[in-house]
């Protein structure tokens, strides 16, 4: 762990034996009553934490020091068709780690319908993917998730209008849209310029965007741009079309 966060609610709470946090603490970095480690609290600041006592039943008791602001969000929105369960929790995992704003998961025609039914998104495991990939990059924020039934849903509903937003007096950019597809493109993420722009990425599913789907795409003003000629993996497609991204909108510079 790089950090360690915490729930709002576990504040003033010691941590029991068995929770990771404390195994982690004090079995992997041997800390003692008097150590400090990096701490946060999800969703709110950072900065440093302070294991007060070890009690005689294995709990940590600990006070918290926060006067730091979390990194900045990523301009970019980034949506997927369902993937393989495995690969989703990768996936999350990762694109937390990296910072975007936003993900989304979408029913396509091409995918498997089965994938919807990942009980990831019911028993915690996908929050706990993300918090991980927080946790990796020393971030207490995560992205925030939703699902979408089908991609024509994502494409009426535009989520996307109400995530990019600016203070009243200025007027925000239009974020550029782009939808990755190695199948007759209409260029190349290469040539792609986004600088001071949001970005909203959208990836098909293992076998890509059906032709309606394309036509939908196109109509709703997604550039469709390919990521190059070969045939990637759901998590390499969605890793590498966020890496292009951030290089596109100057997030690595």
């Amino acid at each position: 762990m790089n950090i360690i966060l915490f729930e709002n609610h576990e504040l003033g709470k010691p941590l029991s034996r068995r929770d990771e946090r404390t195994i982690h603490l004090v079995k992997i970095l041997h800390k003692k009553p008097g150590d400090t480690f990096e701490a946060g609290v999800l969703d709110g600041h950072k900065g440093t934490g302070r294991i007060e006592s070890l009690r005689l039943d294995g709990s940590l008791t600990f006070s918290l020091e926060l006067p730091e602001l979390p990194p900045p969000r990523l301009s970019l929105r980034l949506a997927v068709g369902f993937p393989r369960p495995i690969q989703l929790r990768r996936i999350l995992r990762d694109l937390s780690n990296l910072g975007l704003l936003a993900v989304d998961l979408l029913g396509t025609e091409l995918g498997e319908k089965s994938y919807r039914d990942t009980k990831l998104l019911s028993d915690g495991g996908a929050r706990a993917a993300l918090i991980e990939g927080a946790v990796q990059a020393r971030d207490t924020r995560l992205p925030e998730l939703s699902v979408y039934p089908r991609l024509d849903t994502w494409l009426m509903e535009r989520p996307w209008d109400k995530t990019f937003t600016s203070a009243p007096q200025s007027i925000p950019p239009a974020p550029l849209l782009i939808a990755a597809d190695n199948v007759r493109p209409e260029g190349s993420m290469s040539h792609l310029s986004a600088l001071g722009r949001p970005l909203v990425m959208a990836v098909g599913s293992e076998r890509g965007w059906s032709d309606a789907e394309r036509d939908a795409l196109e109509k709703a003003g997604f550039l469709r741009l390919s990521l190059g000629d070969r045939c990637l993996r759901t998590e390499t497609a969605c890793l590498a079309a966020a890496v292009l991204a951030m290089e596109k909108i100057g997030a690595l510079s």
